[in-house]
Parts: C-alpha cells; sequence; structure tokens
C-alpha cells in the first residue's frame, strides 16, 4: 500500500486510465477539475465536505473524493468509486476511506433525483453565515434570483446516520440549492459544469447578503414579480445551462496552473 502521508502526490497513484472506460475517465478528469476549481476560488474546508458523480453507464455507482487529501491534491485516478449502499467498487492503492457524511449525503441524492449528476457540498463562511440567517438566502441580487427556488434541511448533527437521508431528499424537493441549515450549502446538477456554476453563483449570491446586511443599511427587494421572471430565464430550458459554456476556459485556466489533475 502507498504511504498515506505521501499518496495526495500524483506521482505515487497508478494512473487508473487503463482500467476504465472512456466515459468513466473523462467523468473523473472533471470531477478532479471541479475539487481543484472549487479550491482555486477558497471553498474547500482543508480535507472536508465532498463532490460527487454518477459513473457514465454505470447505474448506482459515483466518484467521491478520498477523505484525507486535500481538494488541491485530488486527481483523476485517485478518486473512489462506491454505489449507493457505501460499498466500495473500486479505489486506488492507498488507505484513504470514504467520509462517512459524504457517502450518507450523496447517495441519498443519487437515489432519489435521476436527474442530477454531479453534487456539490460546502462549508464556506458567507454559506454558513446564510444558512443561520432565519431569513435564508434573500431575491436581492440577480445572482441571488437565480436561486428563488431554494431547499431548506433543518440541523440534525453531522450527516452520518442513514436515518437522515430521507429529509434530506425531501427537503431538497426538485430545487438544485439546498441550504443545510447551521451547516453549509448543497448545490446539484445533471453534469459537473452545471454543479460548478450552481455552487459559485450560490457561493457569491452569500457573500453579497452577508456584505449588505452587515452595511447596516435598508435593503432594496425587487418585486415578486421581477423576481420570478429573472429566476425563469436563468432555467437552463430557457435560456442555456450555466456554466456549459464557461468550463473548457475553466479547465484551460487549471492547465495554465497545474495540471496534474488529469492523471
Amino acid at each position: 500500500m502507498t504511504d498515506p502521508h505521501r499518496a495526495g502526490l500524483s506521482t505515487d497513484i497508478p494512473s487508473a486510465r487503463a482500467q476504465v472506460t472512456e466515459r468513466e475517465w473523462q467523468a473523473r478528469v472533471d470531477l478532479a477539475a471541479c475539487y481543484r476549481l472549487v479550491a482555486l476560488w477558497g471553498m474547500d474546508e482543508m480535507i472536508a465536505n465532498h463532490i460527487s458523480v454518477r459513473v457514465p453507464d454505470e447505474p448506482g455507482h459515483f466518484l467521491i473524493n478520498p477523505y484525507g487529501l486535500l481538494y488541491e491534491e485530488i486527481t483523476a485516478s485517485s478518486l473512489i468509486k462506491i454505489d449507493l449502499d457505501g460499498r466500495v467498487v473500486w479505489t486506488p492503492p492507498f488507505d484513504y476511506g470514504v467520509n462517512r457524511a459524504g457517502f450518507v449525503i450523496h447517495a441519498a441524492i443519487h437515489r432519489a433525483r435521476h436527474d442530477v449528476a454531479c453534487i456539490i457540498h460546502t462549508h464556506t463562511p458567507a454559506g454558513m453565515a446564510v444558512s443561520a440567517m432565519a431569513c435564508g438566502l434573500l431575491p436581492m441580487t440577480q445572482t441571488a434570483m437565480r436561486f428563488a427556488a431554494v431547499g431548506y434541511h433543518d440541523y440534525q448533527g453531522v450527516a452520518v446516520d442513514p436515518a437522515e437521508q430521507e429529509s434530506i431528499v425531501r427537503d431538497l424537493g426538485n430545487a438544485d440549492l439546498l441550504i443545510l441549515r447551521n451547516h453549509g450549502l448543497l448545490t446539484v446538477a445533471p453534469g459537473i459544469p452545471q454543479a460548478f456554476s450552481n455552487i459559485y453563483r450560490a457561493e457569491l449570491a452569500c457573500k453579497a447578503q452577508v456584505m449588505a446586511l452587515s452595511s447596516g443599511r435598508e435593503l432594496v427587494m425587487p418585486t415578486a414579480e421581477v423576481i420570478a421572471r429573472t429566476h425563469h430565464l436563468y432555467r437552463p430550458e430557457v435560456r442555456r445551462p450555466l456554466g456549459v459554456l464557461e468550463w473548457p476556459a475553466l479547465l484551460r485556466k487549471l492547465d495554465r496552473i497545474d495540471p496534474s489533475f488529469r492523471n
């Protein structure tokens, strides 16, 4: 087994490319890129939190990060494949496992929402701050109006009990943003580019809200009609899926900084 203290080095993890299909490999590369991007924009919390994606053509299997690597260390070959019951289907030759909370949250949504391929969960200062506000996310900016339909899930402790899965799914409903009260943010989407766009914009909306409320000034709120119309225009079926057009540029940015996510 690889020394777990060195396992984050991409040179220490054998490439998984020859062991998986081309479609799975592409999903691995994109998911590793998503981890790197979340870290690049300061939305990570050391080794905590998780991003997952369904394995193409393998119902019931999804990829998730090994619990012990920083997001900036994640590569395509370091991702672990598990099933909806938490059984490891494939893992690199190292001693890291899967964050229990990651399995509980992600498996619940992947099992229930067949329209969802990617799930991102974060604990950012702005996201946690808004999660603790009784008002929730206010539709006070154009970016926030993108999430006029938001789910809220009351805090029940660290999410390690499968008994919580039913309420997570219920509270998410058909939304693509779930605010986990006193906890953080969770976004879902049909693909990795859209999911990253969702978490990026949800974080931006939360930052703007925290800044505006901290000013102590009275807020100007749009009318319900304007909020509804703006939210409608952000729907992927109305214009374009947010994140898809940006994704190649984001990959080019990562390639300029450190292309090792592709290993």
